[in-house]
């Protein structure tokens, strides 16, 4: 058997090749729009993709199922439940794919979304354990997929969390403990609270330590999973939407222009966002009034799809030699309007001194020094989980992913000073601010991490 993990992380998201080496048959199980990988590995282990699975409509990221059966020809699956505005397979509970020896079973796991399903993996036909289950967004490790994202209309956040205390406790609970767990995300990811930064378990180790996982009753699990999520970003709706529609298909070789200045020029004045992807450190050293923010080497995907709208088209400023990755993270989340990039920043910098500015960032120290004035709103970007930590005295709560609609409740014409866990976000929300307007905005240097510090030194 040949088996494969794909691990992004700037989704925090997983997919799978799994094929049978000697009848040379291979599925995808819920791949990333980019599937070029895909295609080169299974031409390297001498694999020909036949099928493509999705657990079900994905929220967070745009799945690549049309990318690859286009490439590959192959069919595109979904649970029985699910109703896409395009032809795939109907996969039921139950049912078995053979693709030689290997073979897959589906088995239908709703909670997270009603069409969700897992993907038992057996080496030889005749097992009776399973190698591994591909679990989707119904079980992590070390947590489970929430309920409450409300991706699939008319069903509710209560319906689905007893769907998913089903699916959990039972079905996948009831699997042999030496049965590996193979997720579609890991820590990070807003489709759940408490996800691990492993990447492969058991169902033994998360019957053991998983908290959803442990007996209870259905009416403490729908307590305990709901608790404390963070607020989904803005784009995941879009996202389930489009995963459930024939939209357009991106080729494999896709590419953004480089921009003259005059291009670059135009397109900000027809309103383009400018997103400078380089690090926060550089650019608070220096960048053009109103760009935003979004570091390429975090969380970038999921941070842009909670800042930006699908609708606005952009332009990048990126670390060298990373422009098209840039562009990739855009595309997989179905954010396909950037217009290209800016091949030199500092040329572009030095001929437009007059729109260059300083990014203000603070030390714990200077922030405590600023808030003695009583003049500071002090905004706490981090999610609802991270509170348990404390927080700054007199900060308000706004996540990030929700600080774009909730500017409003700030005052643009007084100081702002934002803060994360440890700067990252950070700078994207300080960034996301002044392009709105705000006049005085700073964020902390190290996050709520260098400010409890401080005061543990002091204490």
């Amino acid at each position: 058997m040949y088996f494969s993990q794909y691990y992004l992380d700037c989704l925090s998201q997983a997919s799978y090749l799994v094929g049978d080496e000697t009848t040379g048959q291979a599925v995808v199980v819920d791949p990333r729009r980019d599937v070029a990988e895909y295609l080169d590995d299974a031409s390297a282990h001498g694999l020909t993709i036949v099928g493509i699975i999705n657990t079900h409509f994905h929220a967070d990221f745009l799945s690549g199922h049309l990318e690859l059966a286009r490439e590959t020809g192959a069919w595109i699956g979904y649970g029985s439940a699910a109703q896409p505005e395009f032809e795939v397979r109907s996969l039921e509970d139950g049912e078995r794919i053979s693709l030689g020896d290997v073979t897959l079973e589906i088995m239908a796991t709703p909670g997270h979304t009603p069409e969700s399903i897992s993907v038992l993996v057996y080496e030889h036909a005749e097992d009776d354990t399973a190698y591994g289950v591909l679990t989707g967004d119904a079980l992590f490790i070390g947590d489970v997929g929430r309920p409450d994202l409300l991706a699939s209309d008319g069903v509710t956040a209560d319906e689905l969390g007893r769907m998913l205390y089903d699916s959990v406790q039972h079905k996948l609970m009831g699997l042999p403990d030496a049965v590996r767990v193979f997720p579609a995300h890991g820590a990070g990811s807003s489709c759940g609270k408490n996800l691990s930064t492993e990447r492969q378990s058991t169902i033994g180790e998360q019957r053991a330590f998983n908290y959803a996982c442990q007996p209870m009753s259905e009416a403490d699990f729908l307590e305990v999973v709901t608790a404390g999520q963070p607020p989904a970003p803005a784009y995941f709706v879009y996202n389930a939407t489009l995963n459930k529609q024939g939209r357009d298909v991106r080729s494999t070789d896709a590419a953004i222009p480089a921009l003259t200045d005059d291009e670059v020029d135009a397109a900000l004045a027809a309103g383009a966002v400018l997103d400078d992807a380089r690090d926060q450190m550089e650019f608070a050293a220096g960048h053009v009034k109103g760009s935003v923010n979004v570091p390429w080497d975090g969380r970038m995907a999921e941070t842009v799809g909670s800042v930006l709208t699908p609708e606005q088209r952009v332009v990048i400023i990126a670390p060298e030699g990373q422009e098209q990755e840039v562009a990739t993270r855009f595309a997989r989340i179905g954010f396909d309007n950037v217009l290209g990039y800016v091949p030199d920043p500092e040329a572009y910098f030095l001929s437009h001194q007059d729109r260059v500015e300083r990014a203000s960032r603070l030390t714990a120290t200077q922030v405590e020094d600023a808030a003695a004035s009583g003049d500071v709103q002090l905004v706490d970007i981090r999610n609802a989980g991270e509170l348990e930590a404390g927080m700054l005295p007199g900060a308000r709560h706004i996540p990030l992913a929700e600080l774009a609609r909730r500017s409003d409740e700030l005052d643009p014409a007084k100081p702002v000073v934002v803060y994360c866990a440890g700067g990252w976000r950070s700078s994207v929300g300080a960034s996301l601010l002044r392009a709105k307007g705000f006049r005085d905005v700073s964020d902390i240097l190290g996050g709520f991490n260098a400010w409890s510090l401080v005061h543990a030194v002091a204490s």
